[in-house]
């Protein structure tokens, strides 16, 4: 089965369903198909389950960034690397600047391809549901039903006509909106929009949206359609996602990047920035960050005051370095991420506030549940890829003081003397989060050893020093260090946990309520005018700017793991204030794909620091037994430093991905982003 692949799928006229549903074929396939199989558009329109049947599709093309193929990369910032044995996944070749790539890298969501019956492709799926979408829109007085059906239904459409708009301008900037369902004789000469313009449309569909779908899950089953399914509706888009979105549709339009090209447009497209930025990071438009705040800050009142189902997960753990949760905790912040003997549960608990269709019973198994940890010795099962933090992600963890261990001066990382890190003890009195997502030397990796053999019962507790046996480049981590955070160490031939009798499963939202509350933050801190302003509640009846990122540091502080407030040193100035939001997005949101997104619009993407990957060099002070009876963060190290790994030599065009070629020679306006 052909799927569109280029901007020609919105010219493709006919409207197929198979089996209720619409039929991925290109535009002339469809001639060759078996007339019972067409189901006619007075059919698929005609009623609300029908409608609702037709929609349907688009939540099941959302594509599952895990599990994109058998092995995937998301992470194309500078917070993770793979061995090389991944080095043809997409992350690696943007490291080496072959944006390109993306074009043929079925391995990356970006162009994807088919794994378990289900298209993952970014791509293909916004052209084919934006088309859906326009098709819905232009057919619901089609619709013999009630006021309240027709509402829903639309506002779905809207919602999703945006989202898919805004997730390609993520990547590619701006685009033309398409807001019609093109005839095939008709050859729509649009021309791009920039980033900007695009985004003006996004939030005029999002807003329909917030207007016509119910608030949240638990609103949706008290409406007679919802009804059909009560207790099923947490993956329906409602209202309050749809505000979520145009507040970050509205502060991605006021970044840096965005305001930046705006400036420069010729046409929609943007020109070519200079080799550097120019120091232009905290330079942000301050309309589009004042309707950003007011819509997250809006977002976050309804989450204040009880009036949505979402909240922060709790981050109670007898047991942090395993995720074991304290029996006191009635949600769990690992559950967002992954769910362990809970009848396939699918993940996200009360914080995911966007997520795709359910991923199917095992998918994890069979990639990402085994791309996390060492293969030395088939310690971890599958082949030998593995993706690891990088050691510049390490050093973003701060100190449970508050205090980051390094401060961003004059574009430079500048070590924090306040922080009182101690680099022969590296890993003591970290931020807690640390202790969830990283896994470090001496950590203990596998729990029940029975099931080993020789050599990988040496492996029990983790060399992660300098020499030591899980630091081959080959097998092992070429930085010192391992993630946990979303694939707990427990997926290893000891504990297996990625084994079916154990019901793992993972999934990766697209958006989560702490993502809501760290762009608040960003919003306030970009239109500040004075550091009082950073106080204040202006946008939000409950908390300011700083209340934002204390509410985050809240959430992890406990008797065991405590955590500091945002401390004086680092919101004495507005952009002191934004480095330390920036750090916090680093820390929160880490490994889960936003951080090459938030480089770019920070006009950082080909700005030193953050163009080279570094690990971390060690000698091991304990001996081996040491790490049996102590923990492991206590430990004694010498020789402390750091290497360069990977230098990204970037230019100004590695800001946007390039368009498909055949697309652009479609017709003049349609143009190529620059320096491709």
């Amino acid at each position: 089965m052909k799927y569109y692949n280029n901007i020609k799928a919105l010219l493709c006229g006919s409207l197929l369903f198979v089996a209720g549903v619409a039929s991925l074929t290109s535009c002339s396939d469809w001639l060759d198909k078996d007339p019972e199989a067409i189901v006619a558009e007075d059919e698929a329109f005609k009623n609300y389950r029908n409608f609702q049947g037709y929609i349907e599709e688009i939540y099941n093309l959302i594509p599952d960034k895990e599990k994109c193929n058998y092995c995937t990369a998301w992470n194309f910032g500078d917070d993770a690397v793979h061995n090389p044995e991944g080095y043809a996944h997409m992350d690696h070749q943007v490291d080496l600047g072959n944006y390109r790539n993306w074009l043929s890298n079925n391995q990356c969501w970006l162009m994807g391809n088919n794994y378990n019956g289900r298209e993952q492709s970014l791509w293909n799926n916004s052209w084919y549901c934006i088309r859906k979408c326009n098709m819905g829109i232009e057919n619901i007085k089609s619709l013999v039903g009630t006021d309240e059906e027709r509402d829903l239904l639309l506002g779905q459409m809207y919602f999703f006509r945006a989202w898919w708009h805004f997730e390609l301008m993520c990547y590619f900037g701006g685009f033309p909106y398409i807001d019609k369902a093109f005839d095939a004789t008709e050859i729509p000469e649009l021309p791009r929009l920039s980033f900007q313009e695009c985004a003006d449309r996004c939030a005029e569909d999002f807003e329909r949206a917030y207007d016509l779908l119910p608030l949240d899950p638990a609103a949706w089953d008290e409406t007679l359609a919802g009804m059909q399914t009560i207790g099923k509706n947490d993956l329906r888009v409602n209202g309050f996602m749809a505000l979520c979105y145009l507040g970050k549709c509205y502060l991605w339009a006021g970044s840096p990047l965005m305001k930046e090209f705006e400036k420069t447009k010729n046409g929609g497209v943007a020109q070519l920035l200079g080799a550097s930025s120019n120091g232009k990071t905290y330079d942000y438009d301050v309309e589009y960050c004042k309707k950003a705040a007011e819509a997250l800050g809006k977002a976050l009142d309804l989450v204040n005051r009880g009036s949505v189902t979402y909240k922060l997960a709790e981050y109670k753990y007898s047991d942090l370095y395993n995720h074991t949760k304290d029996d006191n905790a009635e949600t769990n912040y690992s559950d967002i991420f992954y769910t362990h003997r809970q009848s396939w549960l699918y993940p996200g608990s009360c914080e995911a506030i966007f997520r795709g269709a359910y991923p199917g019973v095992n998918a994890a198994n069979w990639n990402c549940a085994k791309i996390f940890g060492p293969k030395v010795a088939g310690l971890v099962a599958h082949d030998k890829i593995i993706h690891h933090p990088t050691a510049n992600v390490i050093d973003q963890y701060g100190m449970a003081n508050g205090q980051p261990i390094y401060l961003v001066r004059n574009g430079e990382y500048v070590l924090n003397p306040a922080s009182g890190w101690d680099p022969e003890h590296p890993y003591k009195d970290r931020d807690p989060r640390f202790y969830h997502d990283i896994i470090f030397d001496g950590f203990h990796y596998v729990l029940s050893t029975d099931a080993l053999n020789a050599d990988q019962k040496k492996l029990e507790y983790c060399d992660l020093y300098t020499g030591g046996a899980m630091r081959s480049i080959a097998d092992g981590s070429s930085t010192g260090y391992f993630i946990q955070k979303l694939i707990p160490h427990q997926c290893n031939e000891g504990d297996k946990w990625y084994d079916y009798d154990h019901a793992f499963q993972s999934y990766l939202p697209y958006m989560r309520l702490a993502d809501i509350y760290l762009m608040y933050a960003e919003a306030r801190a970009a239109m500040a005018n004075s550091v009082s302003d950073l106080s204040n509640k202006d946008y939000c009846m409950t908390l300011s700017a700083i209340d934002a990122i204390n509410a985050l540091r809240d959430r992890v502080n406990s008797d065991d793991y405590p955590m500091e407030h945002v401390v004086a040193n680092v919101r004495d100035t507005r952009e002191h204030f934004i480095d330390e939001v920036r750090r916090e997005r680093a820390v929160e949101l880490s490994f889960e794909g936003f951080r090459w997104c938030d480089l770019q619009r920070w006009l950082l993407l080909t700005e030193p620091p953050y163009t080279m990957k570094y690990s971390h060099e060690f000698e091991r002070l304990e001996t081996a037994d040491w790490f049996k009876t102590h923990d492991p963060k206590d430990a004694h190290i010498g020789n402390f430093h750091k290497e360069e790994l990977i230098t990204r030599r970037f230019e100004s065009k590695h800001y946007w991905f390039p368009l498909p070629d055949k697309d652009i020679y479609l017709y003049e306006g349609y143009a190529q982003n620059p320096g491709w």
